[in-house]
């Protein structure tokens, strides 16, 4: 029998993994993944894009290159930072991450020690929690309401503790409730960091995904102390199967960063940088982003107003002005976890919202999400979820 180490030993099939796998059965209406629109990825464009690459780099498109990142790439990161996050950067302060996910994970290696406390939204982004979780981290869960963290809260919290070294926070159409924060919830969130030593991971793979809503400065943009560390991908606006991320940091958690990358993977796909590069530079990709902003506005409406026509009274969402989830509150004698067979009975999943909060709790929650799933599956799915919450209340 193999002798696995102690961390191991805890280790099972990831939410994020059985969630996508119900996304594999035809007859399911999945609301459960954050799976972008397949209909959109620009495959005949990429076919170009390809020819391209091997056209111009040859052999040198698919060789090893640096743990950093191919510098066009970062250069183009840095237009799209200033331009979309309102954040001065320049390629030395970017690192090429295997999708977010792989940032999340070594950020938490490199910044936290086991027992240490990790500052949280409640709820918050559950595979955040999955990749901080090998560190063997404790979790604070920070209160929020409907404009994001409660500043007060926050510094109730680090006023009395010195020792907690990060905070994860999405300030953009939050993953799961779709919450984004005001400026002013921004700049008072920043005033209380700047008074403490912490480092702030800004997440925002949603952030071009807007619907009604002008642009807002990113926490980084406001940052005058280089304590926030922005994450970025292009999963959700180009192609997630790239697995295309970035992060923008001050040079001394770069140095550490790249370290530690160098060790687990060396770098990120060369030839998949590329082909990211190469398609900013022969296409639009602002029109390939409102293309997709038109489709997912569309979807968010027809499912807020299908919930609004088939889910019975008392029961809340939210109606987001950007990115790919909406939150669903139940009232506080309905279990969603309990609920999901009797979902999976009629072909329709979410995700239940307690795998959102760190320290667990909050059972009369779901997460949909409404940008893979096409129009008459959306009413359809609705309607089933509706008749499932129907019949529980009945009782």
């Amino acid at each position: 029998m193999t002798r696995f180490s102690s961390f191991a030993q805890t280790l099972k099939a990831s939410d994020i993994a059985a969630l996508l796998a119900l996304t594999e059965q035809p007859e399911v209406i999945s609301f459960a993944g954050g799976l972008p629109a397949p209909e959109l990825f620009p495959i005949e464009e990429m076919k170009k894009v390809d020819e391209a690459i091997y056209n111009e780099e040859g052999r040198k498109a698919v060789q090893y290159g640096t743990t950093e990142g191919y510098v066009p790439l970062r250069e183009e990161i840095c237009r799209r930072m200033k331009d979309k996050f309102f954040v001065d950067c320049k390629p030395d302060d970017v690192v090429v991450t295997t999708g977010s996910q792989q940032a999340l994970f070594i950020l938490s290696q490199i910044l936290v020690d086991k027992d240490q406390m990790i500052l949280m939204e409640s709820p918050s982004y559950m595979g955040a929690i999955m990749a901080f979780n090998p560190v063997g981290p404790k979790y604070t869960e920070v209160p929020t309401d409907d404009k994001g963290i409660v500043p007060e809260e926050l510094e109730k919290i680090l006023a009395a503790d010195d020792t907690i070294r990060m905070i994860y926070v999405i300030p953009e159409f939050q993953n799961p409730t779709g919450i984004t924060w005001p400026v002013e919830r921004r700049r008072a969130f920043m005033d209380i960091i700047n008074k403490y030593d912490v480092i702030v991971l800004e997440d925002d793979p949603y952030g071009e995904i807007r619907y009604d809503i002008e642009k807002l400065p990113s926490l980084k943009s406001m940052d005058t102390q280089n304590k926030v560390v922005f994450l970025g991908s292009f999963s959700k606006i180009f192609m997630p199967g790239l697995r295309l991320g970035w992060i923008v940091a001050n040079p001394e958690i770069i140095d550490k960063f790249v370290k530690f990358k160098q060790a687990v993977d060396l770098g990120t796909s060369t030839f998949g940088q590329r082909q990211a590069a190469y398609y900013c530079r022969m296409y639009d990709m602002e029109a390939h982003i409102q293309k997709i902003t038109a489709l997912y506005a569309k979807r968010r409406d027809l499912m807020y107003q299908s919930m609004e026509t088939y889910f019975p009274e008392g029961i809340t969402f939210t109606y987001p002005q950007g990115g790919l989830f909406t939150w669903v509150t139940l009232p506080e004698q309905l279990d969603a976890t309990e609920l999901m067979p009797k979902c999976l009975a009629k072909n329709v999943a979410y995700v239940p919202g307690n795998i959102f909060y760190p320290n667990g709790g909050h059972r009369n929650h779901f997460r949909l999400n409404y940008s893979n799933m096409p129009e008459e599956r959306i009413v359809e799915g609705i309607k089933r979820l509706g008749d499932v919450l129907k019949e529980a209340l009945a009782k």
